[in-house]
């Protein structure tokens, strides 16, 4: 059976943040910039606080049936909550969202290389 890549993000807002933590936050903004943004095993964080309360958490995970998304979208859902916790930031609406790369369609490029393969 074949490994498949799921990617997972996990997304909600920051509530209730004290000025220390938001000065903390912003202090790091620029290691949790969009331009930086990542899929990884342990989850990225991206956030921009100084323009809005909304943060993203963005997962990458493997399993080797399709099911297996559920329970990789269940552990990035706690471990983003684990990350917040741990660091005392209060957050709201956790909302997730899973793909798995193995039934995403073949960009253009990819179909090319995949029928030059198959001549």
């Amino acid at each position: 059976m074949s490994n498949r890549v799921f990617r997972i993000t996990v997304r909600g807002s920051f509530d209730g943040l004290t000025d220390e933590q938001r000065a903390g936050l912003l202090a790091e903004a620029a290691q949790h910039d969009m331009l930086n943004a990542t899929f990884t095993p342990e989850g990225h964080l991206t956030y921009d606080v100084a323009a809005r309360p909304f943060f993203t958490f963005r997962f990458l995970a493997e399993g080797e049936a399709e099911e297996d998304i559920l329970d990789a979208t269940a552990h990035a859902e706690l471990a983003a909550e684990a990350w917040l916790t741990e660091r005392g930031y209060g957050f709201k609406r956790l909302t997730s969202q899973a793909q798995d790369l193995s039934l995403a369609p073949l960009g253009k490029r990819q179909r090319q290389a995949a029928a030059r393969g198959n001549s």
